[in-house]
């Protein structure tokens, strides 16, 4: 096997509407996962993630370029790449006339596990994602949250080479969201690879080795999430009370944001001293904290991951 799991290069997909402009979702897309990896796909709605994982999951044909799983064409040979990855769609639904029990289970037989291991590993899921107490119940009965964590359950319990997962913690409360986080740290030690979206971008900060943000169809940025603040130009940000008024002062520092009367000046750590010896001689009172990845997606992107 290759050492990657997933090679894209440019990638691109338009579609075509009646009477209407055409919408060129994907804009050569080009990415590269090695095996035991987990990846992070960050962008606002409508960015081109999922119309990706589509193209990626052989659900989808591009319009060009190519993608490879672990060597295999996805488009010419389908059928050699599905049964090495699993995906948890987004908004995905588990069939309402079974239960968690019995869509984990199934899913796996139909994959062609044994009876056996099938059944342990169905065990294994649902007591990870929390469903003991409902994993014998129609899943037309769940909570919305349920569900969810019931589609999670199906997909991780197929420990694939190759997971795709589209927001699948959406609708989960922060312990649920907690336990995928530790079965995806958990699959990639044993070797599988993992690429995710997700709006939750505490998440993908704590979870993803490196990540992507792609904007209107293209690659902004690639690297880990430290990586990203420093490109916005340090991972500590000052915040100047009233320091709004003396920005010349602080110009050297680094890259410096006014909001109301206040300052924030974004930099690296090696001068924090120096820009508190300063505000302290001015009579400003300041406070330093840690960059958020948040903070660099808004100065990449040029906008919040929320804004539509």
């Amino acid at each position: 096997m290759p050492p990657e799991a997933l090679r894209a290069v440019d990638v691109r997909k338009v579609y075509h509407g009646r009477g209407s402009p055409d919408v060129e979702a994907l804009r050569g897309v080009s990415l590269v996962l090695r095996r035991g990896e987990r990846i992070a796909l960050l962008g606002r709605n409508g960015a081109g993630k999922t119309t990706f994982l589509r193209i990626a999951s052989t659900l989808l044909i591009p319009t060009s370029g190519q993608i490879e799983v672990f060597g295999h064409d996805v488009v010419s040979t389908p059928e050699t790449v599905r049964p090495l990855i699993a995906v948890v769609p987004q908004e995905g639904k588990p069939f309402f006339h079974l239960t968690p029990r019995e869509q984990v289970y199934c899913y796996l037989r139909a994959r062609g596990l044994p009876r056996e291991e099938a059944k342990a590993r169905t065990e294994a899921s649902l007591e990870k994602m929390g469903l003991d107490d409902v994993a014998d119940r129609l899943s037309v009965t769940l909570s919305g949250g349920q569900k969810q964590r019931a589609m999670v359950a199906t997909v991780l319990a197929t420990e694939a080479p190759l997971l795709f997962l589209d927001e699948p913690t959406i609708g989960l409360d922060p312990f649920a969201r907690r336990a995928v986080w530790d079965v995806l740290r958990d699959l990639t030690r044993k070797g599988c690879t993992v690429l995710l979206t997700t709006h939750y971008l505490d998440e993908a900060e704590a979870l993803s080795e490196r990540l992507y943000i792609v904007e209107e169809g293209a690659i902004l940025f690639e690297g880990t999430a430290e990586g990203a603040k420093r490109q916005i130009g340090g991972t500590l940000r000052v915040s100047i009370e009233n320091g709004g008024n003396h920005r010349e002062q602080f110009a050297s520092f680094g890259q410096s944001v006014e909001e109301g009367n206040a300052l924030h000046v974004i930099m690296e750590p090696a001068r924090v001293h120096e820009i508190m010896d300063v505000a302290l001689r001015e009579h400003l009172s300041a406070t330093v904290g840690p960059v958020t990845l948040e903070e660099a997606f808004l100065t990449i992107v040029g906008r919040s991951i929320d804004a539509e």
